[in-house]
C-alpha cells in the first residue's frame, strides 16, 4: 500500500522533509525554502499565550565580568577588556512541559543569556547539554510534537517519544545525555550551560574563528535520581524556582565560569566531525577550553510575568565581532525565535523593559503596530535614507562573511571523516562508570518497555547497539526483563 503524499498547506507535494534547502552543501539556509518557513512559522503559532517550548521558566539578573584576554579572536566590545562588566539577564527553563509543569523532570534545560552590551543586546540561547536531538530545523516541529502531549490522550506518550527517536538515529547522542545521570539537575544553580550551537567570532583584523560556549557551574554539578525527582516533583513542583529565588534573596549568588572552544575557520572543512552539526561535540583534546569570564546572578526579578515570561531571546541578536555559522539548526532559529516573539508578545516586544537595551539606545525606523510607544515625535522620519539627520547604516558588517558554493536544494549535511550518528554516543557511554551506565540503561528501559510496537523497540535497540554493543545488549536485556514482569 503506497503512502499518502506529504504536502505543504497549499497542497503542493513536499520533496524532502528531512533536509532544509541550503546554498550548496553545508551552506547557510535559503529564504526560498517555503516548506521550512511555513513549517516553522506555523509551529510558532500553535499555542497561546505561553511559549510552545521552554514554557516553564525562571530567571534572574546579574553581571558578566571578563577575566581573560580574548581580543585576538573577537572584537566584541563587551569582551574587549579584562575586568569589564556587562549586565545580564538569564532565563532557565524546561523544554517540553507546559507553564504549570514541575521543575524536577527528566528534560533538557534552557540556558538563555541576554548581555546588555554598549553595542546592543547580545542573546546567547542554549541548553544544559552540549548537543541536541536533531540537526536540521525542518525536523524540529516534529520532534517537539513527539515529546508534547498527545492530541488524543492529552499526555506524553512513550509510543510517540520513542517512535520519533527510532526514525532519528542522530538523536542517540542526546538521548544518552538525557537518560544519564545529568538528565535531571538538582537545581538550576547546579548545572552547566552550553551555547550548544557553533558561532563565529571575528577579530579586529577580520580573521574568523568558530566557537562553542561552555558555562561551567561554580556550585558543582548536582543531579537527581529518577526516584528523587518523582518525590520532589510531587511535593514541590516549583523546586528549581524556589531554590533560585531563595538563594539569591539570602545573598548566595550563583555563578558560572565561561569557557570557549575556538577553531580557526580554515580548519572547519577538514575537521573529522562536521563542526556545524548540533548532534556532535568537539572533543576537548582537539580544541581545549579557553577561559573567558565569570557570570554571576545577584538580583531576582520584581515581577515574574513582566520579566521572566515576557523575556524574549533571539539568537539573531548579535553584536560586532560575533555572528552565525552554517549550523543548520542555528540558521533556522535565527528566524524562528524572533518570529515566535513577534507572534506571542507583539511586534513591539523589544520595547519591554527586560528586552530593551540598557547600555545603549535602540535607534531605527520601526513604528506603529500593537502596543506602539516608539513614535519618536512629529519631526522624526520613518524612512531611510533621509535628509533629516536620521540614524544611518555603518557599512561595517558584524562578522566575517560565510563562503557559499554549489547548487541550491535540500542537501543532507556534508559528511566528515568521523561523521556518523553513533560514534560520539558510544564515546559518552564508555566514559561513564559501571554504575552510571546501569542507571542510564534503567532510565532508557523504563520508557522503551512501555512502547507498544515491537518494531519501534527494535529500531531503538539497533541505535544503542551501533553506539556500543554492550550498551545495546544491556538495554535490550533490561527492556525484556521489564516486559516479562
Amino acid at each position: 500500500m503506497s503512502k499518502r503524499v506529504l504536502t505543504t498547506e497549499s497542497g503542493a507535494p513536499v520533496a524532502d522533509n528531512q533536509n532544509s534547502a541550503t546554498a550548496g552543501v553545508g551552506g547557510p539556509l535559503l529564504l526560498q525554502d517555503q516548506h521550512l518557513l511555513e513549517k516553522l512559522a506555523r509551529f510558532n503559532r500553535e499555542r497561546i499565550p505561553e511559549r510552545v517550548v521552554h514554557a516553564r521558566g525562571s530567571g534572574a539578573y546579574g553581571h558578566f565580568e571578563v577575566t581573560d584576554d580574548v581580543t585576538g579572536f573577537t572584537c566584541a566590545d563587551f569582551l574587549g577588556t579584562v575586568g569589564k562588566r556587562t549586565e545580564v539577564f538569564l532565563r532557565f527553563s524546561t523544554v517540553a512541559d507546559n507553564l504549570g509543569g514541575a521543575d524536577a523532570v527528566r528534560d533538557p534545560r534552557g540556558f538563555a543569556v541576554k548581555f546588555y552590551t554598549e553595542e546592543g543586546n547580545y542573546d546567547l540561547v542554549g541548553n544544559n547539554t552540549p548537543v541536541f536531538f536533531v540537526k536540521d530545523p525542518v525536523k524540529f516541529p516534529d520532534f517537539i510534537h513527539s515529546q508534547k502531549r498527545d492530541p488524543f490522550t492529552g499526555k506524553q506518550e512513550p509510543d510517540n517519544v520513542w517512535d520519533f527517536w527510532a526514525h532519528s538515529p542522530e538523536a542517540t547522542h542526546q538521548v544518552t545525555w538525557l537518560m544519564g545521570d545529568r538528565g535531571i539537575p538538582a537545581s538550576y544553580r547546579h548545572m552547566n550551560g552550553y551555547g550548544s550551537h557553533t558561532y563565529q567570532w571575528t577579530n579586529a583584523e577580520g580573521e574568523a574563528f568558530f566557537v562553542k560556549y561552555h558555562f561551567k557551574t561554580n556550585q558543582g554539578v548536582r543531579s537527581l535520581s529518577s526516584e528523587q525527582a518523582r518525590e520532589i516533583a510531587g511535593t514541590d513542583p516549583n523546586s528549581h524556582q524556589t531554590d533560585l529565588l531563595q538563594a539569591i534573596e539570602r545573598g548566595v549568588h550563583p555563578s558560572w565560569t565561561l569557557y570557549v572552544q575556538i577553531m580557526p575557520a580554515a580548519e572547519a572543512a577538514d575537521y573529522r566531525f562536521n563542526p556545524f552539526d548540533l548532534t556532535k561535540v568537539w572533543p576537548h583534546g582537539d580544541y581545549p577550553l579557553r577561559r573567558v569570564g565569570r557570570l554571576v546572578l545577584d538580583r531576582n526579578p520584581d515581577n515574574v510575568f513582566a520579566e521572566v515570561e515576557q523575556a524574549a531571546f533571539s539568537p539573531n541578536n548579535f553584536v560586532p565581532g560575533i555572528g552565525p555559522s552554517p549550523d543548520k539548526m542555528l540558521q533556522g532559529r535565527l528566524f524562528a525565535y524572533a518570529d515566535a516573539h513577534r507572534y506571542r508578545l507583539g511586534v513591539n516586544h523589544t520595547l519591554l523593559a527586560v528586552n530593551a537595551p540598557k547600555a545603549t539606545v535602540a535607534q531605527n525606523y520601526g513604528r506603529d503596530g500593537l502596543m506602539a510607544s516608539n513614535n519618536q515625535g512629529r519631526a522624526a522620519k520613518n524612512y531611510e535614507p533621509n535628509s533629516y539627520d536620521g540614524p544611518a547604516e555603518t557599512g561595517r558588517p558584524l562578522s566575517a562573511p560565510l563562503a557559499v558554493h554549489g547548487h541550491t536544494g535540500t542537501h543532507e549535511a556534508p559528511l566528515h571523516t568521523k561523521d556518523d550518528h553513533f560514534f560520539q554516543a558510544g564515546e559518552l557511554y564508555r566514559l561513564m562508570s559501571r554504575d552510571e551506565q546501569s542507571r542510564l540503561v534503567a532510565n532508557i528501559a523504563g520508557g522503551l518497555a512501555q512502547v507498544s510496537r515491537d518494531d519501534v523497540v527494535e529500531k531503538n535497540l539497533a541505535h544503542f547497539h551501533a553506539a556500543d554493543p554492550s550498551y545495546g545488549d544491556r538495554v535490550a536485556e533490561a527492556v525484556r526483563a521489564l516486559r516479562e514482569d
